[in-house]
C-alpha cells in the first residue's frame, strides 16, 4: 500500500527539522518510522520532526518528535521554522499566529526581515514543573553525575534544561557528559543539558545536549533557558545574544512572570515526498 508523505526540510540557525503538513494530509508515523526518517544516512536527516495541525484552541496546532521517535512538549527553533512553514504554504495570512502546543500556546511572529520572534511564555523554576527532584526551588542545584560535582540551574522552557556554566564551550565534554546528565535520575523526563560560556554579559556561547536527539547545532528553549539561568544568577543582562555552532539568537527577558522573547532564522533547505512503503522496504 502507497503512502506518500510530502514535507519540507527546515532549519533554524543548524537545528534541523523536517516538516510536515498534517492538516491536508493523514499522517500516521509510529516511533520507528520517525527514527528511521530521521536516520542522516538512510533517512531524511533531521534532529526533530514537527507536525502541523488544526486547533480548537488556537490557529495551529505543533507537535513536535524527537530524533528517537519520542514526543516532546516545545522546541524554539522548531517555532519559528512552524511560522515560515504556515506561511510561505499559505496555510494562513496571518504573520503573527496562535499555536496550541503541549506546554500552552505560543505565539511565533514572522519579522518584515525574515527572522522570527517568538513569546515562548515565562520560565518555570519549581522543581516539580521542570520536572527534577528538589526540595524547593533555587537558583543553582549541585547533581551528582558518577561522582562528579557539577553546579546547574534547572528551568523548565516548556521542556526541561540543566544549564552549567563552563569556560570553553569547544572544550566541553558534551557529548559524554551531555548523555550521563540526559538520563540523571533527578530529571524523571530525561532533561536537555546546557554547556553555556559567558563572554560579556549580554553574549555567550552554547551548545546543547538534546534529549533524544543528541548534540544538535542549535537549541531554541536551550538558548533561552540558558539566557534566564544567567540573568536569573546576575551573570547576564537582557537582551543576550546567543552564539550557537548553526548560528545566533537573541533573548530577551525582564524576569519573573514575564514571556520570554526569542528571535531568530527560519530557512527552507528543499521541498519533497516520499512513499513510506518503498522506504520502509529499501531500508
Amino acid at each position: 500500500m502507497t503512502q506518500t508523505i510530502k514535507f519540507t526540510k527546515m532549519q533554524g540557525a543548524g537545528n534541523d527539522f523536517m516538516v510536515i503538513d498534517g492538516i491536508h494530509q493523514s499522517i500516521q508515523l509510529s516511533a520507528a518510522q520517525i527514527k528511521t526518517l530521521a536516520h542522516r544516512q538512510f533517512g531524511i536527516g533531521f534532529d526533530q520532526l514537527l507536525l502541523v495541525e488544526s486547533s480548537d484552541i488556537a490557529d495551529f496546532k505543533y507537535r513536535i518528535f524527537n530524533a528517537d521517535g519520542s514526543e516532546v512538549a516545545q522546541c524554539g527553533n522548531g517555532a519559528r521554522c512552524f511560522v515560515r512553514f504556515v506561511v510561505d504554504q499559505q496555510l494562513t495570512e496571518k504573520h503573527e499566529i496562535r499555536v496550541e502546543t503541549a506546554s500552552g500556546i505560543i505565539t511565533p511572529k514572522l519579522e518584515n526581515n525574515g527572522l522570527v520572534t517568538v513569546n515562548m511564555g515565562a520560565p518555570r523554576f519549581e522543581p516539580q514543573q521542570i520536572p527534577f527532584v528538589a526540595d524547593a526551588p533555587a537558583n543553582t542545584y549541585m547533581l551528582d553525575v558518577n561522582g562528579q560535582q557539577i553546579e546547574i540551574s534547572a528551568i523548565s522552557m516548556g521542556n526541561p534544561h540543566a544549564v552549567q556554566i563552563v569556560g570553553d564551550v569547544e572544550t566541553a565534554p558534551v557529548l559524554a557528559l551531555g548523555a550521563q546528565i540526559e538520563t540523571h535520575p533527578r530529571f524523571p523526563e530525561r532533561v536537555n543539558a546546557g554547556f553555556m560560556q559567558i563572554m560579556d554579559v549580554q553574549h555567550i556561547k552554547l551548545r546543547v545536549f538534546e534529549r533524544g536527539s543528541g548534540e544538535t547545532l542549535a537549541c531554541g528553549t536551550g538558548a533561552c533557558a540558558a539566557a534566564v539561568a544567567g540573568i536569573q544568577r546576575g551573570l547576564l543582562q537582557s537582551p543576550v545574544r546567543v552564539s550557537a555552532r548553526g548560528g545566533e539568537l537573541h533573548i530577551a527577558w525582564q524576569g519573573g512572570d514575564t514571556p520570554v522573547m526569542m528571535t531568530g532564522p527560519a530557512v527552507t533547505v528543499f521541498t519533497g515526498e516520499i512513499d513510506l512503503a518503498s522506504f520502509n522496504k529499501n531500508r
